[in-house]
């Protein structure tokens, strides 16, 4: 346990300072580094046969992979899904970190900057596992310590007895000063603030991109913000949400092809039709339908269109930041849909509910 507790605490890179960004940058090496990450992912035709396996097949399997050392560390202190999801968890915090020991320069900032979304993650999965009275080990499975914080410091803010005491346990970090708004009742207004926080950050962080790597990592975010504001949309359209002055607050600001605030205006018939004009109704036309009751079947184009342009940046630039950004946000689809199968299948889910909220490319 204490060689555990020793690998999950280990800190991680503080932020890097200008001086650090504009360091000497190892493009080449780092690229050929993650090429060989990727290789290592599981190719699509695992996904039917993982459908096919019981949890503890679908452990087994995995421990013979790239999880190994994670399964097996864990596995004296878990069993079932629940040892499957601290592998998975842990995996990917470790994968991350690798990333920024095989970076130096602006990739290693570019990088660290973008893993703070794990800190925002961590932060409302600690309010919300408070909120709803969640037990100190479900909100601790649920934690991804790929930011800044450690899985350490993270578990002991699990433990505390209420959501006061975590907010005063990070009174030093940038997130307090919207934390202190919090007042038990309006955590979608907070966790949408963290969400406009981070995002507003790393676009400080990229600056006015003059470099070919810079700006390519800006359309990457700006990408991502659309898709975003694109989800969110969705879902107010569908809750009834017209008003532009209940809708806006909630959009993400320097996306990349959406007038937001155009689409905001419309109802909900008059937006889809709009969408069609739009370069992503390729990616979700196949699910529209005025009866779309589930978010999720769209959601699931989007996070696909998205892997597929990154995929798509790292061709066009395949020395630069997007192939590194192309392994995270890959990696990360592969941790999510081994968690859907496993978490699915706990629930006694049909395989067919399973496979369609997996992104499979």
């Amino acid at each position: 346990m204490r060689l555990l507790e020793k690998l999950w605490g280990r800190k991680k890179s503080s932020r890097k300072s200008d001086k650090k960004k504009k360091g000497t940058s190892n493009y080449a090496y780092a690229v050929t580094r993650v090429r060989a990450m990727k290789s290592k992912l599981m190719p699509k035709e695992t996904y039917p046969r993982l459908l096919n396996m019981s949890i503890d097949e679908i452990t087994r399997f995995i421990e013979e992979s790239d999880y190994k050392s994670d399964i097996d560390e864990l596995a004296m202190k878990y069993r079932g899904a629940d040892l499957a999801e601290h592998a998975l968890n842990r995996n990917l915090a470790f994968t991350y970190e690798k990333l920024l020991r095989i970076t130096e320069g602006e990739p290693n900032y570019l990088i660290s900057e973008y893993l703070r979304r794990y800190d925002v993650w961590n932060v409302k999965t600690l309010l919300r596992g408070k909120q709803y009275n969640a037990s100190v080990e479900d909100i601790q499975e649920s934690l991804i310590s790929a930011g800044e914080f450690t899985y350490t410091f993270l578990s002991e803010l699990a433990g505390k007895e209420s959501y006061q005491e975590i907010i005063e346990s990070l009174v030093e970090t940038v997130y307090y000063p919207i934390l202190q708004e919090y007042d038990g009742t309006n955590l979608a207004d907070i966790e949408n603030k963290l969400d406009k926080m981070y995002y507003s950050s790393l676009f400080d962080a990229i600056g006015k991109p003059r470099s070919k790597d810079r700006k390519l990592f800006a359309k990457f975010v700006k990408l991502e913000a659309d898709v975003k504001n694109l989800g969110n949309l969705f879902r107010l359209k569908k809750a009834g949400v017209e008003q532009l002055d209940e809708i806006m607050p909630l959009m993400i600001e320097g996306g990349f092809a959406l007038n937001t605030e155009k689409l905001a205006a419309l109802p909900y018939e008059d937006f889809v039709e709009e969408l069609r004009n739009t370069e992503y109704w390729d990616a979700i036309s196949s699910v529209m339908g005025p009866d779309m009751d589930s978010l999720t079947a769209l959601e699931s184009k989007l996070t696909k269109y998205s892997l597929e342009s990154a995929t798509t940046y790292s061709h066009v630039s395949p020395v630069s930041i997007v192939p590194i950004m192309d392994y995270i946000i890959y990696k990360n689809n592969e941790v999510n849909n081994l968690r859907i199968i496993v978490r699915g299948k706990e629930a006694g889910l049909a395989d067919t509910l399973i496979k369609d909220q997996l992104v499979v490319i």
